[in-house]
């Protein structure tokens, strides 16, 4: 990718990410014109594929970081409301102790709630079969755990799950997978007003 296009690319990141600490990583990247490093982190999106997201931690679109997992979070929600016969769709979120679980998991649950979904927040650690049990005894929508099983430290993921308490699988897998790839706008709110309006 040419020097031009990777650096427009962090700029784009840079005004869409909302987190401090993830935005600065980039920002300091640019300033110190870093090319390697900044092109392995915007020579492409972190692929939404079958289940989910899963990627190194850190700023970038390549990476696993709020935006990009904001990002997921509107895919999921647009192929929720198109899908879903249910009137008042709800979605179950739980975390693994890695790092920025809780903080994504909170990143999914306020972009949910902007779009009008219920959403079920964990508020400790929990495993991943409680994620599927919990979505069938709320009878929620969907779920999704933040969580990157068995992959080394420094990296985090997302899988989604359905109403049956199972992973995504076809037709949703195909669904959110289009979804997820053709967001142009990302809705959320705040943790007060979600609680406020009863969506958290």
């Amino acid at each position: 990718m040419e020097k031009q296009n990777i650096l427009l690319r962090a700029r784009q990141y840079i005004a869409a990410e909302t987190n401090p600490a993830f935005r600065s990583e980039v920002e300091d990247l640019v300033a110190s014109g870093d090319l390697e490093e900044l092109g392995d982190r915007f020579y492409t999106d972190l692929v939404f594929g079958t289940g989910g997201l899963r990627g190194v931690i850190g700023g970038g679109s390549n990476r696993m970081n709020p935006y990009v997992v904001r990002r997921a979070t509107q895919g999921v929600a647009n192929y929720i409301r198109k899908s879903s016969s249910r009137e008042n769709p709800s979605a179950v979120i739980a975390f693994d102790s890695r790092r920025f679980s809780d903080a994504f998991a909170k990143e999914t649950a306020l972009v949910f709630c902007g779009n009008g979904i219920k959403t079920y927040l964990f508020t400790a650690l929990r495993p991943t079969p409680e994620l599927s049990f919990a979505v069938r005894h709320l009878g929620a929508t969907a779920g999704v755990v933040v969580t990157a099983s068995h992959n080394p430290a420094e990296y985090n993921g997302y899988k989604v799950y359905w109403s049956d308490g199972g992973q995504i699988v076809p037709p949703h897998d195909a669904g959110i997978i289009a979804e997820a790839r053709s967001v142009a706008e990302i809705t959320g709110m705040s943790m007060e007003e979600a609680r406020e309006r009863g969506l958290l």
